[in-house]
């Protein structure tokens, strides 16, 4: 008769060893794969995604070019030569020279204007979103998990700002500033963005707090900052973060539309806004003037809504 075996099953961290009754000398080791968190499956399939890969390419470059804008060209974006250079036309050999992308109707040199404006934009959209982001989550945060009348009178605040159309409200709010420096029209862009981050968060905290692990917080006596803190907050952070990146490159193409239209940044201030509203008077003569600063928004734009929708498709499960 064949002779019968036992078999002896021990886990040790990502390692099965399986010991047989009949060979005891004999051990099976089997690796366990381990467990990925959200955030590890999500960081696991940016990086074989193209398209996170170009756009977030494409943000650092901008991020190092706004802090650090001498490193890419030695011509300053105030000076000026009407004699020389009015208007000049781009020298597309001259790669990263004063005239590689030509002058403006000031003799401004348009390549220097572009590596400095980068840092007026990117810190108008980093700075609006990163208080929206606070504000909206605490206010979204308070209204979900607290409910009953503390969300009824948060939810009608949010609703009477979502009421206001964005850029038709931050014109308003701007035109009663008489100097419009870079910190007024951040303030003016949160006083009216925050609301979609606050609805957001409230949806993602009435689901979370109806969570086991925040019920039994609750049982244990945990208090509420720690419930908020430690378990909810930790949780909702994922839908927060995908609408904070798609929403930055919204508040860039805002701070130039403003710009534009005159209500935003406003000289001395180095801007790609500014830029393209002084370009406008030359459309006809030299289109290069307009024309470019408004290709640097729109590059930057898409680079971040790019980054965003990677993320997104990234941390919801039901887009993979």
């Amino acid at each position: 008769m064949p002779e019968k075996t036992a078999a002896t099953t021990a886990s040790t961290g990502t390692e099965k060893v399986t010991t047989t009754a009949a060979a005891p000398d004999t051990v099976l080791v089997t690796k366990v794969p381990k467990a990925r968190s959200l955030w590890s499956d999500a960081w696991h399939d940016l990086r074989r995604n193209p398209l996170f890969l170009v756009s977030a390419g494409l943000i650092v470059l901008l991020l190092i070019v706004s802090a650090f804008p001498g490193l890419f060209t030695s011509a300053s974006p105030r000076d000026a030569d009407l004699a020389n250079h009015y208007l000049g036309q781009p020298n597309w050999s001259h790669f990263f020279q004063p005239d590689w992308l030509g002058y403006d109707g000031q003799g401004r040199s348009i390549y220097s204007r572009v590596v400095y404006g980068a840092r007026a934009s990117i810190i108008v959209g980093v700075g609006v979103t990163a208080l929206v982001t606070i504000i909206g989550t605490l206010v979204g945060m308070i209204a979900g998990y607290f409910g009953g009348w503390v969300d009824t009178i948060l939810s009608r605040i949010t609703d009477i700002f979502m009421g206001i159309p964005f850029l038709l409200g931050a014109l308003v709010v701007l035109t009663s500033f008489e100097k419009r420096a870079i910190w007024v029209v951040i303030l003016a862009l949160v006083f009216l963005g925050w609301t979609q981050i606050a609805r957001v968060a409230r949806g993602s905290v009435i689901t979370i707090k109806q969570a086991d692990y925040v019920v039994a917080a609750k049982a244990l006596g945990a208090s509420t900052t720690r419930i908020l803190t430690r378990h909810v907050l930790p949780n909702a952070l994922a839908p927060i973060i995908v609408v904070a990146t798609i929403a930055l490159g919204g508040y860039i193409a805002a701070e130039a539309t403003l710009s534009f239209l005159g209500v935003g940044l406003a000289e001395p201030t180095v801007s790609w806004g500014v830029d393209v509203s002084s370009g406008r008077e030359q459309l006809r003569n030299a289109p290069h003037v307009l024309i470019i600063p408004s290709v640097m928004v729109s590059i930057t734009v898409l680079s971040f809504l790019m980054f965003g929708d990677a993320v997104r498709n990234a941390l919801d499960p039901k887009l993979r």
